[in-house]
Formats: structure tokens, sequence, C-alpha cells
């Protein structure tokens, strides 16, 4: 398991933040092309609580790569059939030749959301914790990259963005009577998080965790990790710069009312009850 941090991210404005995604997103976009011409196949997993950010992780990362050669893959609740033959379900949706497939969930469903709420048995669970690993190999023995990341809040914030999200016009339909029960059984999927990280990572495809208390700085780690794993032609990827705390360009929306020029510590203060985005 690997804790990806860059401490630099910490003191980055929006502006900045901007700026940044930016120019990672053009490094993605090369990354891309490399894949398509030297047909590569990488799969991008992305796991965490709910409200961890993973879909809106996605979407920031595929905004601007070629449709036609990249997939994003967000599975409902299995059939029957789908839930005894478990790889199977993920095996149709694995990367073809030249092709980049995020995963929103993905097959370690079956080791966090299903174990914690009981929806597979404790025979299954032990079946995928045994095969997982030798399932993956034989993949990447097909030259399939795989990036398992796991995307990492605490309790207060999952709290919070829940609230959030309740009581907004705009996506309270994204709360479900599950992301309830999630929350009640914290404890419980802590436990069979710590299961998959010691049982499931290791050197070919280790777990990436990102703090993902602040859903920008996530993106930007993610990316920076992804950039970084792959040489690909041109690339041009510096080291983070080093911003100060010292600026007055800090922004926000709570209940509609913006606030702007707000230093590095009144934005930290404030971020807790702004708008969900």
């Amino acid at each position: 398991m690997i804790e990806f941090d860059i401490p630099n991210y910490r003191r980055i404005d929006l502006k900045l933040y901007e700026k940044e995604k930016r120019k990672l997103l053009i490094e993605l976009v090369k990354l891309q092309d490399w894949i398509i011409q030297e047909k590569k196949k990488i799969a991008v997993v992305f796991e965490g609580r709910d409200t961890a950010g993973k879909t809106g992780s996605i979407s920031v990362l595929s905004k601007y790569l070629i449709p036609k050669h990249c997939r994003l893959v967000k599975l409902g609740i299995p059939t029957e059939n789908e839930s005894k033959n478990w790889f199977q379900r993920y095996e149709k949706q694995m990367p073809e030749t030249g092709e980049l497939v995020f995963f929103d969930r993905s097959w370690y469903t079956r080791a966090l959301v299903e174990a914690t709420m009981g929806y597979c048995t404790k025979r299954q669970y032990k079946s995928f914790m045994k095969k997982v690993i030798p399932w993956e190999e034989r993949f990447m023995e097909n030259d399939t990259k795989i990036l398992k990341f796991y995307l990492s809040i605490e309790k207060g914030t999952q709290k919070m963005r829940i609230e959030k999200r309740k009581n907004s016009p705009l996506v309270y339909w994204k709360i479900s009577e599950n992301d309830l029960k999630g929350l009640d059984r914290w404890d419980i999927f802590t436990l069979y998080k710590e299961q998959m990280f010691k049982n499931t990572s290791y050197p070919e495809a280790p777990w990436i965790v990102l703090n993902a208390n602040d859903k920008k700085i996530a993106v930007l780690h993610a990316l920076r990790y992804i950039l970084g794993t792959f040489d690909y032609p041109n690339k041009d990827l510096p080291k983070p710069k080093i911003w100060t705390e010292n600026i007055n360009d800090y922004s926000l929306t709570i209940n509609k009312v913006p606030f702007n020029n707000l230093s590095y510590q009144q934005y930290k203060v404030l971020k807790v009850m702004a708008d969900e985005e």
C-alpha cells in the first residue's frame, strides 16, 4: 500500500488549482495518445466510501480524453448469476487494446461494500480474496496495467457530505438508504478495508491511498500518480511548485452566498460549511 501525498498541494488556492489541473490534464491527453499508438491497455480503479469523490474524480480525469478510447465502468446491482460468477462480470469490462478504462467501484466491491452490507456470503468473500490476485495477474501477463486508487475520507467528512446532499435540491437523489447504513457501519467497513489492503496490495498492483477530504487535491494526486507511472513522448511533468498560505485569493460559497478574497486560514475554517459542488 502506498500513501501518495504531495505536501505542496495542501497550500494551493483555487486559481492555482485550476492552472495545475489544466497542465496535468494536457499531460493526460498526451498519455492517451501514447496508449492508442502503442496499443496499451490501462485499467484505473477508484474505490472508497460513499461520498469519497470517486465519480467526480473520474469525471475530471476523463473530461478531455477521446471517448472512443476511454470508457467508464460503473455497474449496478449484480444479478444472481453475476453474483455467483463475480469475476466474469468484470472480465468483459477490462480494457481492450489502445483503451483507458476507469472503474467507479470495481471487482473490489465484493471486498468492501458487499462484505460490509452482507450482500455476499462469507464463502463468496473468502473465495474472492483467494482468487483476486491470480485473476489480476492473468491480465497483467497479457499486458494490462492495473492502477488501484482508494479515496480515503474521515468519518466527519462523510457525515457532512451526506447531510449536504440530503439538503441539496440538486443532488439529494444521490443519497440512498445504503449510504446511511454505510455510515452506521463505518467500523465494519474499516475492518474490511484494512483486510483488503493487507491481502490484495502487491508490488505489481499496490493500493494507492489518496486523502480525499479535499476532493480537488485528491484529483491532482490521482493525475500526478497516473502520469508518473508511464513514460510517454513529450512528457513535461515538472515538480509541484511551493505555494504560500499567505494568499488572500481563496473563494467558496455558503448557502449560495459567495465569499471571496479569503486567506488560507479563513478558507480552512469555512470550508466545512461550503455548498456541495
